[in-house]
């Protein structure tokens, strides 16, 4: 591993910019970053990496996802791999730009082989990005290829793509080694030959964001709901003011935005349909401009859960592994000071039994908390996982999640979140993949 940029290159990142000009060489040619995503996936695993490539010079337009059912594939892979000439035929035509860089994930690297396998389409990619997925004997399509590793992850032979780059990111599971500060190095310093300006999401006054509400895992848009915006109080999680910021009407492909945020406050957005319990998401503060936005329904997962007037339903979603049985390195998740993070709800080492969505819930309805065990069907699903955690919903209040990742109390926060009856809303927190 190469050494990245660190805090104190952050004044630099953020000051040399304004002097350069956007990236520092506006003039400089760059091309379209695709991002196909895993099993059970979205754009939002590119979210972050999004953020960093525009605070080092990418136009937001320049950076594009293919989101699928991955829950289909074997059946849709000629449709998805259509999508994705369409996709890129898009980005070139916008851009101006004669090849793409196409970077795979996972299942999403399994898509990515199979497209490049096809000599005219791999002439549109000018590089390849292969994410903790397949391995090959060449580089796929004879493209210029990068593949990172999990470091973390017991695998019995290291993984290998011949004649590609091959770089291992240490102590990162499958899910973080796509979404990281390490892996964003690596990426921007294959792609243009030299190393970031920083590898810091840098921060705007007025972050704007774009986003889809879609049900999880199809990616398909929840035509017919409704998506309100309010601002909150950090302290409480509670809405300030009787109207929403801003609403939208969610149509059939799920899209929504513009909304112009402000820097440093609480949102809420709170996603409603006719006949279901609103689905409200709380976010840590937006940093900068984000159009990876993504507000993943479950629907399939809504029977497990009770509809009780007496609990909430807390799901907490981090797009980098919780860890419960790696001693120091332990991620700490505390609802109002219970940690429901140990080696049987987190556990750490092979692809897809390390989880980043947790499910905290009453089972049975009884009044009771049982940390120590994890319902079904969250036993089964991978990335996944959850625990009986009785969180009263009566008196009307707040519920704190605390969250120290790896044990770093120096990296801990807080996202305060109102303690909604299960039989009216389900709370999703949704915590940032990194500390900065």
């Amino acid at each position: 591993m190469r050494k990245f940029a660190t805090a104190s290159s952050l004044l630099a990142a953020i000051v040399l910019p304004m002097l350069l000009g956007v990236g520092g060489c506006p003039q400089e040619k760059l091309n379209p970053i695709i991002f196909v995503h895993g099993g059970s996936g979205s754009g939002a695993q590119f979210e972050s990496q999004a953020m960093r490539f525009a605070s080092n010079g990418y136009p937001p337009s320049y950076i594009r996802v293919l989101e699928y059912d991955s829950s289909a594939i074997g059946t849709i892979m000629p449709q998805v791999l259509a999508s994705l000439d369409a996709l890129i035929a898009q980005a070139k035509a916008e851009t101006g730009a004669a090849q793409v860089d196409l970077m795979g994930h996972s299942l999403g690297t399994t898509v990515s082989h199979n497209f490049l396998a096809t000599p005219e389409r791999a002439a549109n990619v000018a590089h390849y990005v292969n994410i903790d997925g397949r391995t090959a004997s060449a580089p796929p399509g004879g493209v210029p290829t990068l593949a990172l590793w999990g470091g973390a992850v017991n695998r019995p032979t290291p993984p290998l793509i011949v004649g590609a780059t091959n770089i291992t990111v240490p102590d990162q599971e499958h899910v973080e080694v796509a979404t990281s500060a390490e892996s964003f190095f690596e990426m921007y310093h294959f792609l243009r030959g030299r190393a970031p300006l920083t590898t810091h999401i840098l921060p705007q006054v007025r972050p704007q964001l774009f986003g889809r509400v879609t049900s999880f895992p199809q990616n398909t848009g929840l035509d017919g709901a409704t998506l309100e915006i309010w601002l909150v109080n950090g302290h409480t999680g509670q809405r300030i003011g009787s109207q929403p910021s801003a609403t939208f009407a969610i149509g059939p492909d799920g899209s929504f935005g513009p909304f112009k945020a402000w820097f440093g406050l609480h949102y809420e957005l709170s996603v409603q349909r006719e006949g279901e319990v609103a689905i409200n998401y709380f976010f840590e503060p937006f940093l900068r401009s984000d159009h990876l936005v993504r507000l993943n329904v479950a629907l399939g997962l809504s029977p497990f859960i009770p509809s009780d007037p007496a609990s909430t339903a807390l799901t907490v979603l981090r797009y980098k592994e919780f860890w419960g049985d790696r001693g120091a390195q332990n991620d700490v998740l505390e609802i109002d000071g219970t940690d429901v993070i140990n080696p049987t709800t987190a556990p750490s080492g092979a692809v897809g039994t390390a989880s980043v969505s947790f499910f905290l819930f009453d089972v049975g309805s009884d009044g009771l908390s049982d940390v120590t065990s994890v319902p079904f069907p969250f036993t089964v699903l991978g990335f996944l996982t959850g625990a009986d955690l009785f969180i009263p919903a009566d008196p009307p209040g707040s519920v704190a999640v605390t969250t120290v990742p790896r044990g770093d109390a120096g990296a801990a926060r807080t996202v305060n979140v109102p303690n909604l009856p299960s039989s009216e809303a389900r709370v999703v927190v949704q915590l940032n993949d990194f500390e900065q």
